[in-house]
């Protein structure tokens, strides 16, 4: 192919045609493969770019290790249309890393997850399907997604686990903090509202995923709802 950026021919209205070195590869990452694509670009956006609605959420909240990535794949491998996975551990990650106080890293703590809710809510405003990866453990969490989801249509999911499993899949996988789900354990479901439940021990991940799927057809969800009127 040579030592240049492949090129592709960009249409522009009213002002012919030029080309850009920067487009003419995209990756699919539900495929995962790299696939040329002829581009014809405007400057404008697309009339089906806007499809009148925000976009549906699926919050999956469970403990560290519970399966909730598992299930999402499953997912948006099987759901209809374009869903997006978003997980709080991805914000976690591209975080910089910095020695501080304990009070410190709290603060800076507490701010990565609300930032994570509004990115959410920014997705979906924008039409975006999101399965939402989170912990919804302390209640300033749940608050908060009750407020910033305003307007959204949730479908509130929780993925439950028992403890010796989770501690189980902890030193299995090498790459978990130990610990970190009996920590979360006593607090994930306290709220103890949930448009459906999935048993991540005792089900799959397609199992568990089938569930969601048959609930998200089922009808408009309420855990939202009635938990704001707790």
């Amino acid at each position: 192919m040579g030592g240049g950026s492949p090129r592709v021919t960009v249409r522009s209205p009213g002002s012919g045609r030029y080309s850009s070195p920067y487009l003419g590869r995209r990756s699919c990452p539900a495929v995962g493969d790299d696939w040329p694509v002829s581009i014809t670009a405007s400057h404008e956006l697309t009339p089906e770019t806007n499809i009148g609605r925000p976009g549906r959420l699926i919050l999956l909240n469970g403990t560290s290790s519970s399966g909730k990535s598992s299930i999402a794949a499953e997912l948006l491998g099987s759901l209809d249309g374009t869903w997006f996975h978003l997980a709080i551990d991805q914000f976690h990650r591209i975080r910089a890393k910095r020695e501080m106080s304990d009070e410190a890293f709290l603060s800076v703590f507490q701010r990565t997850v609300l930032g994570f809710h509004r990115a959410v809510a920014g997705m979906a405003a924008a039409g975006n399907d999101v399965v939402v990866d989170h912990i919804v453990g302390e209640r300033w969490r749940l608050a908060d997604c009750l407020t910033v989801f305003g307007g959204l249509q949730v479908l509130f999911v929780g993925v439950r686990c028992s403890l010796p499993e989770l501690e189980r899949r902890e030193r299995e996988r090498g790459n978990r903090t130990i610990g970190r789900a009996a920590a979360q354990f006593p607090i994930v479901h306290q709220h103890g509202v949930y448009d459906v439940e999935v048993d991540s021990e005792h089900s799959t991940p397609a199992e568990c995923a089938a569930m969601i799927r048959d609930r998200l057809d089922a009808g408009a969800p309420t855990a939202f709802d009635r938990l704001r009127a707790i």
